[in-house]
């Protein structure tokens, strides 16, 4: 199971980097479409981060965690799984704040940052359960 967990993660980050890619550099009108949840989402002030974006911290997140488990999956070392599993728990936690906020503060969603939300916390059950190999 071990190269499967990382083929797994693998998916789960390449889906984070794309869809970061595309909250970033796409406007959110065109993307999310007016008077949609998406909309709400990506133009409350949840959005940003020292008034960046937070696909675009994703896009870099998402790229170095792509390049680390490529590296861990050619040749692995403890340090790349350390700091894969790091990105992961780090990132699940992110994932469930950001959920949070959609649901009882913003009360609206964005059905594109959903889907990194799910992945990331597969992404932690999957690190979970196969923790050891």
């Amino acid at each position: 199971m071990h190269k499967h967990k990382y083929k797994i993660l693998l998916v789960i980050f390449i889906i984070g980097f794309a869809i970061s890619t595309i909250l970033s550099l796409t406007p959110v009108p065109v993307f999310c479409g007016p008077e949609q949840g998406c909309d709400t989402v990506q133009s409350s002030p949840y959005a940003y981060l020292f008034g960046i974006k937070n696909a675009t911290y994703g896009i870099g997140i998402f790229l170095i965690l792509i390049l680390l488990t490529l590296l861990h999956m050619k040749t692995p070392r403890n340090h790349t799984k350390h700091a894969i599993h790091t990105g992961v728990i780090l990132g699940a936690a992110i994932a469930l704040y950001f959920l949070y906020l959609q649901q009882f503060v913003i009360k609206a969603y964005c059905r594109y940052c959903i889907v990194i939300d799910i992945a990331l916390l597969i992404g932690l059950i999957i690190s979970l359960l196969y923790w050891k190999h």
